[in-house]
C-alpha cells in the first residue's frame, strides 16, 4: 500500500479524473441517448465524488476497492443498452430513427446516472480522510495536480488513438493500485475479477464491431449496396459517394444553379470523408481548402473514398474547427461551402454546446461573407428536417447578405433537405432565378429569432427547456437530495448543522461551475471548438486554482474583502466586454486579451475560494459541500438555453454575493462533530 499521504491524495484525484473522463466518453459514444442530455453525466460524477467525501467520515480507504464491481455493472449496462431518440417536441436532433425510439427512457438514464454516482462515490471515499491528514490548503495542491495528471493522461490515450479496453485497462491498473493494499483477500478478488471482466467485456465489443475511436467519436464503416457509410456512436453519419455516382441532389445544386461558372478557389467547411470534395473537384473547381474538425472521419476518407478526393494535388486539407479557421485565414474564395456539419458531440461536459454550435451564428455567416471574392457565392445545404429550422437559416443569410437568398428544397418526409445560397454571385442575378435550375422561395415571415454567438443554438425554435429535459434535471435534483440526504444521515451528521455550516462552500461551487462553463465557451469561441483547445483550457482553469492556492499561501491575509473586489470588478468587465468584442487580430494579441478578461474572474473565484478553504477546520465536508454545489450550478447552465452565455455571468455574481452574505455564518459549530479532527487549519 502506499503509504505517503501527498502521493495518495495525488494518484487517487488523478484517477478519479481519469475515470470521469472516461465514462463521460464512451458512455454517449455507446448508448447514443445519453448523448443528448449532455452534461448529466458529469453532474452524476459530481454528485459521486462529493457524496464519497462525505462516506469517508464512517468509511475506510478499502470501501474504494467496491468501486470495481459497480464499474462492472455500468459497463454491463452500457453494453446492452441501444437506445435512440425520437424527438416529437420541437427540438431537432439529428439521429438515427432505427432501433427502439424513446423521449424519455425511464430505465436507461435514471440508472446511468445512479451507477454512475454509486462508483464515483466509492472511489472517491479515500479523498476525505487523505484531506485530513494535511493543511487544506496544502491538501488542495495535491487534489489539483493529480487532477492535472488524470486530464493528461486522458488526452494523452486520445491523442493517441487507443480503444476503451486501454482505458479500462490503464483505470483498472490505478484502482488496484490505491486499494488493494487496504483491501481484504475476498475483496481484492471480487475488484480484480470485475476489473477483468470489464476490460474483458470492452476488448469483446472492439474485436465484434471494428470500431474506431477519433478524439470525438466511436466510428465504424458499414458496407451497403449502394455505398459505404460511416456510423458513428452507433448511427449512420455520412455516406462516401463517388462524385458519379446517384446521391443526394443538394450535392450538385450550386452546379446545376450556374452550370456556367468554373470557380477558382472553393473553401469547404464541414468536408468530412470527402464527398463535398469530390463533386466539387468533378465540376472543375481548381482548388479546394477542405477543413474537417475531426482527423479520424477525414481519415477514413482519405483510405477508402472511392474517388480519392484528399489525394488530389488541387486539394488542401485541414483538421480545425470551421469558424477557427475562417477568423485565422486571409483568403479570399469564390465558393464557400458549409456541407453536412450536424455532430452528435459536445463541446464540453460542462456546456450545451455543440461542436457547430458556433458555425450556424449570425457572426459565423458574416465571417463566411467577408472570405467572399466580389463575385462569389456563399453555400449551406442539410438534412434540416424542420421547416422552421430551413426559416431561419434563410432569414439569417439574408439579413448577413444584405439580400434574398435562393433556396431549394427536397422534402422527403420528414428528412427534408434544403440548399440556401446567397453572396455577390447571387445579388448580380438579371433576375430572381438563377440560369441553371429552378428555386423555390421559403417564407421567411415565420422565421424563429437568429442563433448568435451569445445564444448559438440553432436546433432550438425558442429560447427554453425542453419538457423532457426538465424532467431530467428534477431527476437529478432528486437523486442528489436523496443522495446527500442518506448520506448525511448515515455517516451521523445533521443535515441542519451541515447546511449552515458549509452553505459558503455549496455557493462558491454553484457559482464556480457556472463561472467555469462561460469561459469554456468563450475559448471555444475565441480558438475553436477542438478537442485540444478544450483540453487546454480545463488545465488553465486547474493551473489557475494552484495559482490561488500559492498566493493564499504566502500573503496569509485576514481580510476577504479585496477578493470579492476584484471577483466583482473582473465579472463585471467581461460582462462588458462580450466574446464577440474579443475577435481581434492578431491572433497573439487575441489569445493575451482573451485570456486575460475570460480568466480573470476564474482567478478571482479561486482566490475567494481558496481564502474561505484555507480557513476551514472541516476540509473534507467542504469540498464534499463544494462538488455538491458544483453539481447544482452544472443543473443551472441549462438556464443559458433561455438567456443566453453572457447573462450567466449576473446568474455567476448573484450566487457569488449570497456566498459572501452566508459567509459570517460559517464559522465551527460546538458540539456537532464536524471539525477536521486529524488537523487544525493551516
Amino acid at each position: 500500500m502506499l503509504r505517503d499521504a501527498r502521493l495518495r491524495l495525488f494518484l487517487t484525484s488523478g484517477t478519479i479524473l481519469f475515470v470521469e473522463l472516461l465514462l463521460i466518453r464512451w458512455i454517449p459514444a455507446n448508448v447514443v441517448y445519453v448523448g443528448f442530455f449532455n452534461n448529466f453525466l458529469l453532474l452524476a460524477s459530481f454528485l459521486g465524488i462529493g457524496i464519497g467525501i462525505l462516506l469517508g467520515r464512517r468509511l475506510d480507504a478499502s470501501a474504494a476497492v467496491w468501486f470495481a464491481p459497480f464499474a462492472f455493472a455500468l459497463v454491463l449496462f452500457v453494453s446492452l443498452a441501444q437506445v435512440n431518440i425520437k424527438n416529437e417536441l420541437g427540438d431537432v436532433w439529428f439521429a438515427t430513427e432505427e432501433g427502439r425510439q424513446l423521449d424519455i427512457n425511464f430505465i436507461v438514464l435514471p440508472s446511468l446516472l445512479i451507477l454512475t454516482t454509486i462508483a464515483m462515490a466509492f472511489l472517491a471515499v479515500p479523498l476525505g480522510p487523505l484531506l485530513r491528514t494535511m493543511p487544506p490548503l496544502r491538501a488542495y495542491a495535491f487534489d489539483i495536480s493529480g487532477s492535472m495528471a488524470g486530464i493528461a493522461l486522458f488526452a494523452g490515450v486520445s491523442l493517441a488513438g487507443l480503444p476503451p479496453s486501454i482505458w479500462f485497462t490503464i483505470a483498472g491498473l490505478l484502482v488496484a493500485l490505491l486499494t488493494f493494499g487496504a483491501a481484504s483477500r475476498w475483496q481484492r478478488a471480487v475488484a480484480t475479477a470485475a476489473l477483468v471482466g470489464g476490460v474483458m467485456l470492452c476488448l469483446g465489443i472492439e474485436t465484434i464491431g471494428g470500431d474506431v475511436y477519433s478524439p470525438y467519436y466511436r466510428l465504424d464503416v458499414v458496407h451497403t449496396p449502394r455505398t459505404d457509410v460511416i456510423f458513428v456512436n452507433g448511427v449512420p453519419f455520412q455516406a462516401m459517394f463517388a462524385a458519379a455516382a446517384p446521391k443526394e441532389a443538394y450535392y450538385d445544386q450550386v452546379y446545376r444553379w450556374f452550370p456556367g461558372r468554373t470557380f477558382a478557389k472553393a473553401l469547404i467547411i464541414g468536408a468530412g470523408s470527402g464527398t463535398d470534395v469530390s463533386v466539387a473537384l468533378a465540376h472543375g473547381v481548381r482548388a479546394v481548402d477542405a477543413v474537417e474538425i475531426d482527423p479520424g472521419i477525414q481519415a477514413i476518407g482519405r483510405a477508402q473514398h472511392p474517388d480519392h478526393p484528399y489525394a488530389d494535388a488541387r486539394v488542401s486539407a485541414v483538421i480545425t474547427d470551421g469558424r477557427a479557421f475562417l477568423r485565422n485565414s486571409t483568403e479570399r474564395y469564390d465558393l464557400i461551402l458549409f456541407a453536412v456539419t450536424d455532430s452528435l458531440t459536445l463541446v464540453s461536459s460542462t456546456s450545451n454546446l455543440r461542436l457547430e454550435s458556433f458555425l450556424f451564428t449570425e457572426e459565423s455567416f458574416a465571417s463566411a461573407r467577408d472570405h467572399l471574392t466580389p463575385d462569389g457565392v456563399f453555400v449551406m445545404y442539410n438534412y434540416y428536417r424542420q421547416p422552421w429550422l430551413v426559416q431561419r437559416y434563410a432569414n439569417m443569410v439574408g439579413q448577413v447578405f444584405g439580400s434574398a437568398p435562393i433556396t431549394r428544397t427536397y422534402p422527403t418526409g420528414d428528412f427534408g433537405a434544403a440548399v440556401i445560397a446567397d453572396g455577390p454571385l447571387v445579388r448580380g442575378l438579371s433576375s430572381a432565378v438563377p440560369p441553371g435550375d429552378t428555386i423555390e422561395p421559403v417564407d421567411l415571415s415565420a422565421a424563429p429569432r437568429p442563433a448568435t454567438d451569445d445564444w448559438p443554438f440553432p436546433y432550438l425554435r425558442d429560447p427554453a427547456v425542453a419538457p423532457h429535459y426538465l424532467l431530467g434535471l428534477a431527476m437529478m435534483i432528486a437523486l442528489a437530495a436523496l443522495g446527500v440526504g442518506g448520506t448525511l444521515r448515515y455517516v451521523g451528521l445533521p443535515l441542519i448543522s451541515f447546511g449552515a455550516r458549509f452553505a459558503h462552500f455549496f455557493l462558491l461551487g454553484v457559482a464556480f461551475l457556472l463561472l467555469e462553463t462561460r469561459s469554456i465557451v468563450t475559448f471555444s469561441l475565441l480558438f475553436g471548438t477542438t478537442w485540444y483547445v478544450n483540453a487546454l483550457v480545463f488545465f488553465a482553469i486547474l493551473a489557475s486554482v494552484l495559482a490561488a492556492v500559492g498566493v493564499n499561501s504566502r500573503l496569509r491575509s485576514r481580510d476577504p474583502r479585496p477578493l470579492y473586489a476584484g471577483l466583482a470588478g473582473s465579472l463585471l468587465l467581461a460582462y462588458l466586454l462580450p466574446p464577440s468584442s474579443l475577435l481581434i487580430d492578431p491572433p497573439v494579441l487575441r489569445y493575451a486579451v482573451g485570456s486575460a478578461i475570460a480568466f480573470a474572474p476564474v482567478f478571482f473565484a479561486n482566490l475567494v475560494f481558496t481564502f474561505s478553504f484555507r480557513n476551514t477546520d472541516a476540509a473534507d465536508l467542504a469540498f464534499g459541500a463544494n462538488l455538491v454545489g458544483a453539481m447544482v450550478g452544472g443543473v443551472l447552465e441549462w438556464s443559458a438555453l433561455l438567456v443566453g452565455y453572457q447573462a450567466l455571468l449576473v446568474l455567476v455574481a448573484v450566487v457569488y454575493l449570497l456566498a459572501w452574505i452566508v459567509r459570517p455564518a460559517c464559522g465551527p459549530i460546538k458540539g456537532s462533530g464536524l471539525a477536521t479532527p486529524e488537523h487544525a487549519p493551516a
